[in-house]
């Protein structure tokens, strides 16, 4: 496996930039439209939801990228060289990531100030929707936070979670040309691990990157290595990819705070592969890594091992002591959010059938998007740019 794809230099180089659709987001006009923006922006991987619609959705955006490209480089953004890797998301067992809100709107009383509405970060609660007089939750645009379910005055949200099929959805995902897969993961559950891989592994060898995303608890690191010693064959590329505060970076800057924390702990391990963030990541995000120089300064050399001088040593550039890359995934989306309202909102009739405007075929708003995702993609890109 070459390394001369443009994602995999970017890892290596400490700027690996990921956005988070959402694994369990199958809202196809905001998938197009972000994984377009953000492909535009300079992202080096989409990750989406393993759903064969979602996977159409985000590869025909990165082909309309690939035509637009030219023009995103007149306009001051700075091309990859190559697309992103598309990924998609799995899960050995229960998970956050992997799970609808429910209700039923008959049973919310006509007085309900209806905070779950105003909460949502999807906008995926609606009541009497103004095109189709719909109420409740638009199950498309629901990627899981949880964020309605304690607000509710009357205790009648609730969630339905479902699990990655190994025997069924594998061959699937793997059969539509996807880059690189992600599986969630939890501490105790290496025979439900075991299972999956198994079922994925014909494929590891044509994947160019496996990440694997978990959340702390006791014995992490320790579940972490077990994992490890169990992937055979051994990815070309490995991510361990440190869900901080889940679903979470756009209530405020303070949530990024565990996605270091929990990183520093992965970091120290030594783990073969790459460490990169996730949960609770936002525009602080870099700021705070630089700040606590959790990323590599591309600007001193690279120098040998084995050196006396004390200063020269922590000058070293070391990757397996750094972090490779932030993940972005509710902050990133609530950015983009206002220009996908906007599109969403801008029907055109044809034939006497609505249809929603592309992204491409709307130049400012087109444009204003990129600019938005640029403004999160070049924190970690600009350090390359210095």
């Amino acid at each position: 496996m070459t390394d001369l794809f443009a994602p995999l230099q970017s890892l290596k180089e400490g700027r690996w930039f990921k956005l988070i659709c959402g694994a369990s987001f199958q809202h196809l006009p905001a998938v197009r439209s972000l994984t377009l923006a953000y492909t535009l922006a300079g992202a080096d991987c989409i990750d989406v939801a393993a759903d064969p619609a979602v996977i159409a959705a985000a590869q025909e955006a990165l082909q309309v990228a690939k035509t637009l490209s030219g023009e995103a480089e007149k306009r001051g953004f700075k091309s990859q060289g190559n697309l992103p890797f598309l990924m998609v998301s799995l899960n050995d067992g229960e998970d956050p990531h992997f799970r609808k809100a429910e209700f039923n709107p008959l049973k919310c009383p006509q007085d309900c100030h209806r905070p779950c509405e105003s909460i949502c970060p999807a906008q995926a609660i609606v009541f009497n929707g103004i095109k189709d007089n719909y109420s409740g939750v638009v199950s498309q645009k629901c990627y899981g936070c949880g964020r309605c379910i304690p607000i509710c005055p009357y205790d009648i949200i609730y969630t339905s979670s479902y699990m990655t099929t190994p025997g069924a959805i594998a061959p699937l995902v793997m059969s539509t040309g996807v880059d690189a897969v992600e599986i969630h993961t939890q501490v105790g559950r290496l025979a439900e691990f075991q299972r999956l891989w198994q079922a994925i592994s014909p494929w590891v060898e044509q994947l160019k990157l496996v990440a694997i995303s978990c959340p702390d608890g006791e014995g992490m690191i320790d579940y972490l290595k077990a994992i490890y010693d169990l992937m055979h064959p051994r990815p070309h590329a490995l991510i361990w990819q440190t869900d901080g505060r889940p679903m979470s970076g756009d209530i405020g800057d303070g949530t990024t705070l565990a996605a270091v924390k929990l990183g520093q702990k992965v970091l120290t391990a030594q783990l073969p592969g790459y460490v990169q963030l996730a949960g609770g990541t936002n525009s602080y995000t870099v700021a705070k890594l630089k700040a606590m120089e959790l990323l590599n300064d591309f600007r001193l050399p690279i120098l040998d091992f084995g050196l006396e001088d004390s200063n020269l040593k922590s000058k070293i550039r070391n990757p397996k002591s750094k972090i490779s890359g932030v993940a972005y995934g509710s902050y990133a989306r609530v950015l983009l959010s206002p220009i996908l309202e906007q599109l969403e909102n801008k029907e055109v009739s044809k034939t006497n059938v609505k249809a929603i405007v592309r992204l491409e075929e709307d130049d400012v708003l087109l444009w204003q998007a990129v600019e938005l995702a640029h403004s999160l993609v070049s924190q970690l890109k600009s350090q390359q740019e210095r």
